[in-house]
């Protein structure tokens, strides 16, 4: 694998620490096996803050997995030269928290969600102005350890643990403000965690559009699937040029990880060797940091009639991905906390009700084939481009010979098909009508006399590109980006990413 000789410090760090949360995840997961050997919790270290919550009051458990730039293991010890070597962790350090998730199980145990907050998120913190995000825990931590040694006294030594509650403290206060979620729990870990995971379970198995080279990154891939270990994992992650959407296909990358590792936990295709588990305990007592109180056991238990296809990984809305700080001196991602409390409270209640199908869909899940039972020439095509427009995979149109309708219509293998919805919304509210016949994942549209929506034209005009685009919608006009997929881990065959 290549070296990342050019990639800044931030970008490598990004890639570990986000892969490296995954050992949480994958302790989750594994709750029957961890229940036959409850002393690993012994093991792990554990630390304490009044910032959060009691766990449960608000009927969830919401959990902050934080990813930390640390060349120590969660008990202080410092990472070997050929750990370090290894991870290509470079001579910088620093304090940077550059994955921050946060977790909601349900006291129903029966969903999760794990929701990303991109790294370069400008939010305002307490005590602090406006800042990313990642920033937060570290410039606490290093504004306390100046007041306790520098104008109280404090030994170093001394200082340091109260320093690191304060970050700490803050970074769970800022992600509550931000997300309107009161944090129950939280979990942190260092560099070298995700590797040791990934190879103590075999490897991931990732999916990519298109072939990858990167060398800045390391990234050297085919398109198509792939199982990577441990190594070539952290490179998958650390990619940060060439990539479409910057640092939201990043995170998407991390979470197609995620839900992959997930997937192969709770489907149980792992950890049915004494080996496996022997590495995975001894990976997750060397790496990971959990807040005091946390009976992991009970918690695990709940988590028992969890299904993989229940497990979501999503990213807040953002409303620039390369926006400005106020200053103008750093680029940064800018984002609404009312619009982020709004859209979060949205998504955790339609997973506590089991609506994952319905808010992991996404356009291009579905293929529509237009059929047109109108005298007008073109409809069918203007209809078919104009829900290309919206991400819809276009298939067949035609004129209809046969079974005409007298209404337009959305037909579907079922009548509560989430792509058919989708669609019928798109086109102005269209009625869904099962129909015998039509295969999973394709939705026909039959266009009749009283079609009025986008590709109808405007003012009674013949269809034109220009018609289209504009019934189409112009959602578009901002600088907002379009949302980020939201991934599951129930499926032997997920999307593939960028």
């Amino acid at each position: 694998m290549l070296a990342d000789t050019e990639a800044p410090t931030g970008a490598r760090r990004v890639a570990r620490t986000v892969l490296a949360l995954i050992a949480v995840a994958v302790m989750i997961g594994t709750g029957v096996a961890w229940g036959k050997i409850r002393s690993f919790e012994n093991g792990i270290f554990h630390m304490s803050t009044a910032a959060l919550g009691g766990g449960g009051q608000d009927g969830a458990i919401d959990i902050l997995l934080v990813g930390m730039d640390s060349r120590t293991d969660a008990h202080g010890n410092p990472l070997s030269e050929d750990e370090l070597a290894a991870l290509h962790a470079g001579d910088d350090v620093s304090t940077n928290t550059d994955t921050i998730i946060l977790v909601r199980i349900p006291n129903n145990g029966k969903s999760a969600t794990a929701i990303s907050i991109p790294r370069d998120s400008y939010v305002k913190a307490p005590g602090l102005d406006k800042t990313k995000i990642n920033g937060v825990y570290g410039q606490v931590k290093l504004d306390k350890m100046k007041q306790l040694v520098e104008q109280q006294g404090v030994d170093p030594a001394e200082a340091e643990p109260k320093a690191v509650e304060a970050g700490r403290e803050a970074l769970i206060k800022t992600v509550a403000d931000l997300t309107g979620v009161t944090v129950d729990h939280y979990a942190e870990i260092g560099l070298l965690g995700f590797s040791l995971i990934t190879d103590a379970l075999g490897g991931v198995d990732v999916c990519l559009k298109d072939a990858v080279y990167e060398p800045l990154s390391g990234a050297d891939f085919p398109a198509g699937w792939q199982k990577l270990n441990g190594t070539q994992a952290l490179s998958f992650v650390r990619q940060r040029h060439d990539l479409p959407r910057g640092d939201l296909d990043r995170v998407v990358r991390q979470q197609v990880v995620m839900a992959s590792l997930a997937h192969q936990v709770i489907s149980g295709k792992t950890l049915t060797s004494p080996s496996t588990l022997s590495k995975l305990q001894d990976a997750i007592q060397r790496s990971v940091v959990l807040s005091s109180g946390w009976d992991i056991m009970d918690f695990i238990k709940q988590l028992e009639n969890l299904a993989g296809g229940n497990v979501a990984f999503a990213t807040i809305p953002v409303l620039d991905e390369a926006g400005w700080s106020d200053d103008g001196m750093q680029s940064v991602v800018r984002v609404d906390p009312p619009q982020v409390q709004e859209w979060v409270a949205s998504l955790l209640h339609d997973q506590a009700e089991g609506r994952t199908e319905k808010i992991a869909y996404s356009p291009e899940q579905t293929k529509v084939d237009v059929i047109n039972d109108t005298d007008i020439n073109g409809l069918a095509a203007a209809v078919s481009e104009a829900l290309s427009t919206k991400g819809f995979d276009a298939g067949n149109t035609s004129n209809n010979d046969k079974d005409h309708v007298i209404r337009s219509q959305v037909q579907a293998a079922k009548d509560d098909d989430v792509g058919a919805q989708a669609i019928a919304k798109a086109l102005g509210g269209l009625p869904v009508v099962a129909q015998e016949g039509i295969p999973a994942g394709t939705v026909r549209v039959v266009l009749s006399s009283d079609y009025t929506g986008p590709g109808s034209g405007l003012e009674g005009s013949l269809p034109t590109s220009a018609a289209v685009s504009q019934a189409a919608g112009q959602a578009g006009d901002g600088t907002a980006p379009p949302p980020s997929p939201i991934i599951t881990a129930g499926s032997d065959d997920p999307k593939c990413v960028n």
